[in-house]
């Protein structure tokens, strides 16, 4: 007999960034880590990839995905999608059936269904602390949680699944809506085609109506070869455009005889519509109206700009290379019209020239030749280089330098949080926002995810910018260029849209600082007065050379009637796209808002979000979902910028990269002060290192390490876990070795990175006995930077060039040099940071003094290694890159609750048994339980080669020649 339960998705959205999330439910949870259901060894459908059979040599899916259709319809810039995915379980047992959608981050989902036995089960929008309680309710009762991840920089994924039994079907159904931001000249709809399968019904139906008439309609999917492109079927008249895309099976393949589909990847949809000088587009429906206000035909205006560069320690490599490199082409596209300055910073400021000049020949010349010398060093004080950029300002208005009329503006650059000069976040944007007074746009870039993104934000929201995150890739100088781009041609000045003032309320934000040349303004409201015949709007705004006045008057008879001739159009969008504008224009002002003002902000938006049911920060989606023989339910909560990941009982949840750990974020005065503690007696410092020794309030920094996720390990006799699948899950495996053997664990040669670890044996070995080894000593190089670390279960000695400092483990220590950091936790572990390149966390296991057996041994822990080349290897360095693996055909095991299972990995098919092995940050003596599947034989089919052909001779040697 099916139960019904609650099954909780906790839907959550951060202030600004709209909903589109990933729902995921991890299926080991219980706290021996062993899945011990029965039907867990039945359900071999339960796997990490999906399975499939193959009969005759014709492929046939156990869980098909016979239909899925994308349904959009575009009205006036607004859009409404719809995804239905049906599925069939053609196995003979139950399978498990999810339901994946990866939507854009300016979304909120209004809608989630499942219909299953001929019963549809409706997703309810509840205030989040409601949906809250309900969680905690079940995980008091040792119930799961899910989890949220992002899927790239725009994109998230929202994920469910639901058990269903032979031959039956389900059917999913999310809708999502959004209004399309016009960016460069052009509205984009992104669509993300991924069904992992071949599906006999494939439908992508898209419907735009824009009364104003669309001007260009563009359609790309690098995923078709150029013989496919057309498939693709486009229709275009004055006012309707309509995309269609339904490709065959045969057509899905990619090759004649394969089974694999082509279809992976990002449709994309992109036009504009016809605009000219006017007062833009009116659109009334049932008592709603929305104003689009995009002018052509007008002259630039003249801009000054202040770049404030942050060139610490931690922008060395990459990061500053790319800086240069884009900002040498901003200052070739800069007019000759307009005026900059450039202001660098670490620990202090430096500037190009001592003034703010004009964008001639010469000075371009000049500026590029200078940023083209800038390097990494140092701390980072964002506090003094932003006032020496509104004195900037303030001067060369005062001196007349700048054209009276022209835009204002400071880009800052940083990849880290204040540590030097003025360090308290809130001093600094209270000092920024006094300074500038509402007179300058401040624009805040963190590049990487070492910044703290609310900080930006609230910098740049409280001085009439935008906090724009710089993703740290290949394609990052053309993200600063795009960003750049975006505000490089202001065409209006001071811009207010006023309407008749009895007939109009609930006005969204009507009054704007500035145009950009590709962008466009959108204002939308509640007609007061039913018997309206007509509605005037009026748009007042300052152009290069004199004001401007424009105005429009629209029949509301005539344009209701407009809109309701299409029938593929849903009615309601006008009223719908105001409430969506609303939330996010409050959600914006809720970031700086002062404490008396938040409360009245909150409840408003969740006001709104609860009458349309929408998915924002302040609400949560509740599904009921039938299940068998389960009483499970589980929670997603969206993360913000910045929310930091806290280790869970089962470790192996995590966000979807490790955390990014720098210097910057490590700083022991963002929990000691900038002072630090008075000084107390401890070893000489290395020269140009900053010495550091404390107590309990360096304890509290070594314990926020102790709750990031770590991703490769190797602990105990000894014992290896690494993370695979997007860190869903674990794989483990022994090596056995030698007493005195050192193996190699991680080495680039590119970056000339190396850690080692010597392994010590068991006081007495017993003959004909197996010879347990620990590693008793650590040895990490990092040649560029000239430093080597050799820890052993007695001391910690730091070797830079012919200099040598040793820290006791008795003492609790910290040692700074620019981007590398050593911070000890007294009889504990410390952790390590090198540049951007790699954090890690070693583990010192202390033994009873005098046990006649075991020894004081050590545990290497990988928290982050996003920088390392993807040359590295070793034993732990091998997965470093992302590793993925299918596991399938789980069965009772020789051991009772330990099933084995089928893996394939690396090509190689493997026998695995299921088990767990220890995490022994939180609790050195007991550790935690990590739930992961056993290699046997030393590892052999998952690590490259043997184990012997790691070992090293010497502590610092390289496995490469």
């Amino acid at each position: 007999m099916k139960t019904i339960l609650s099954y909780i998705l906790l839907i959550s959205i951060p202030a600004l960034i709209s909903s589109d999330f990933i729902i995921t439910e991890s299926e080991h949870h219980k706290s021996d880590y062993v899945n011990p259901l029965p039907n867990a060894l039945k359900q071999a459908g339960r796997t990490l990839k999906k399975r499939s059979t193959e009969e005759h040599g014709k492929k046939t899916e156990e869980l098909e995905i016979y239909s899925m259709k994308i349904d959009c319809k575009v009205t006036s810039r607004f859009a409404h999608n719809v995804v239905i995915s049906r599925v069939v379980n053609r196995a003979t047992e139950s399978r498990e059936a999810f339901f994946e959608v990866e939507l854009p981050k300016t979304a909120f989902i209004s809608n989630f269904s499942m219909t299953l036995d001929e019963v549809t089960y409706v997703g309810a929008v509840k205030e989040k602390e409601v949906a809250q309680q309900q969680y905690q309710q079940a995980v008091s009762r040792g119930q799961t949680a899910g989890l949220v991840k992002v899927a790239g920089r725009k994109m998230e994924k929202f994920k469910v699944s639901v058990n269903i039994g032979p031959t039956k079907k389900v059917t999913f159904g999310l809708t999502y809506e959004e209004l399309l931001k016009r960016n460069l000249g052009k509205y984009k709809m992104n669509i993300r085609v991924k069904p992992q399968q071949l599906v006999e019904r494939f439908q992508i139906d898209v419907h735009i109506f824009e009364p104003q008439g669309i001007a260009f309609l563009n359609v790309d999917a690098k995923f078709l070869k150029n013989n496919l492109t057309s498939i693709v079927k486009k229709t275009l008249t004055a006012t309707r455009g309509h995309v269609s895309f339904k490709p065959t099976l045969e057509q899905q393949r990619k090759c004649p005889n394969c089974h694999e589909t082509i279809l992976d990847g990002d449709f994309i949809i992109e036009y504009d519509v016809n605009r000219d000088l006017s007062a833009g587009s009116v659109q009334i429906v049932n008592g709603y109206f929305v104003h689009h206000f995009a002018p052509a035909n007008l002259s630039r205006i003249p801009k000054n700009v202040i770049f404030v560069i942050d060139h610490s320690g931690s922008m060395s490599g990459a990061k500053m290379r790319q800086t240069n490199e884009a900002l040498v082409k901003i200052l070739d596209d800069m007019d000759t019209k307009d005026h900059f300055a450039i202001i660098i910073f670490d620990h202090y400021f430096g500037t190009w020239r001592n003034s703010i000049f004009q964008a001639t020949r010469n000075n371009v010349t000049e500026a590029k030749d200078f940023v083209r010398t800038i390097s990494a060093r140092g701390g980072t004080n964002i506090n003094d280089p932003m006032l020496e950029a509104v004195k900037r300002l303030d001067n060369a208005h005062k001196e007349k330098l700048l054209p009276e009329r022209s835009v204002s503006m400071i880009i800052l650059l940083t990849d880290g949080d204040p540590n030097e000069g003025e360090s308290n976040p809130t001093k600094i944007q209270q000092n920024v926002k006094n300074a500038a007074n509402g007179r300058y746009n401040v624009y805040c870039l963190g590049f990487g995810y070492d910044v703290k993104y609310s900080f930006l934000e609230k910098m740049a929201l409280e001085n009439n910018g935008v906090a724009r995150r710089i993703y740290e890739d290949s394609d990052a100088p053309l993200q600063l260029q795009g960003f750049y781009d975006e505000v490089a041609n202001p065409l209006l000045l001071d811009i207010e849209l006023q309407y008749p003032e009895n007939a109009i309320s609930e006005l969204t934000q009507a009054n704007f600082r500035q145009y950009y040349d590709g962008s466009e303004i959108v204002v939308a409201g509640k007609i007061l007065d039913n018997n309206l015949d007509s509605l005037t709007a009026e748009v007042f705004a300052q152009t290069a050379n004199e004001n401007l006045t424009l105005k429009a008057e629209v029949k509301v008879s005539e344009v209701e009637n407009v809109t309701q001739q299409q029938q593929y159009i849903f009615g309601d969008f006008t009223e719908r796209l105001w409430a969506y504008l609303t939330i996010q224009q409050l959600l914006e002002k809720r970031v700086s808002a002062e404490t008396n003002k938040e409360k009245n902000l909150t409840d408003r938006i969740l006001e709104l979000s609860l009458k349309y049911s929408f998915v924002t920060p302040l609400t949560s989606m509740v599904v009921t979902k039938p299940e068998e023989n389960k009483d499970d339910s589980f929670v997603a909560d969206k993360p913000s910028e910045d929310e930091k990941v806290k280790l869970p009982h089962n470790f192996m949840n995590f966000r979807q990269r490790p955390v990014k750990l720098t210097r910057k974020n490590f700083n022991p005065r963002r929990f000691l002060g900038s002072a630090g503690p008075p000084s107390l007696p401890g070893p000489p410092s290395l020269p140009g290192f900053a010495g550091l020794t404390g107590n309990g309030q360096l304890d509290a920094l070594m314990d926020d390490f102790d709750h990031v996720p770590a991703f490769a390990i190797v602990d105990s006799d000894p014992h290896f876990i690494i993370s695979i699948n997007d860190h869903s899950d674990a794989i483990c495996f022994n090596i056995d070795g030698k007493p005195g053997a050192i193996l190699n664990l991680v080495t680039d040669p590119y970056t000339g990175f190396v850690v080692n670890g010597q392994l010590i044996g068991e006081k007495k070995i017993e003959t004909n006995k197996k010879i347990n080894t620990y590693f008793g000593k650590f040895g990490i190089r990092n040649k560029k930077m000239d430093v080597k670390v050799e820890i052993s279960t007695q001391t910690i000695t730091i070797f830079h060039g012919e200099n040598k400092i040793i820290f006791p483990w008795s003492a609790t220590a910290s040692l700074t040099k620019e981007s590398f950091s050593i911070s000890i936790m007294k009889e504990r572990n410390l952790t390590l940071t090198m540049g951007d390149n790699a954090t890690f966390v070693i583990v010192l296991h202390r033994v009873w003094k005098n046990h006649p057996l075991h020894r004081d041994f050590l545990g290497f822990y990988t928290l982050d290694s996003h920088r390392l080349s993807n040359m590295t290897h070793g034993l732990l360095g091998q997965f470093y890159q992302e590793v993925n693996a299918e596991i399938y055909n789980i069965r009772p095991g020789l051991d009772q609750g330990k099933p084995d299972a089928t893996m394939i990995v690396k090509g190689h098919k493997l026998i695995v048994t299921r088990g767990h092995q220890k995490d022994y940050r939180l609790d050195p003596k007991r550790g935690t339980n990590v739930p992961c599947w056993f290699v046997h034989y030393n590892g052999k089919g998952f690590i490259d080669g043997i184990p012997t052909d790691y070992v090293v001779s010497s502590l610092f040697d390289s496995i490469y020649p």
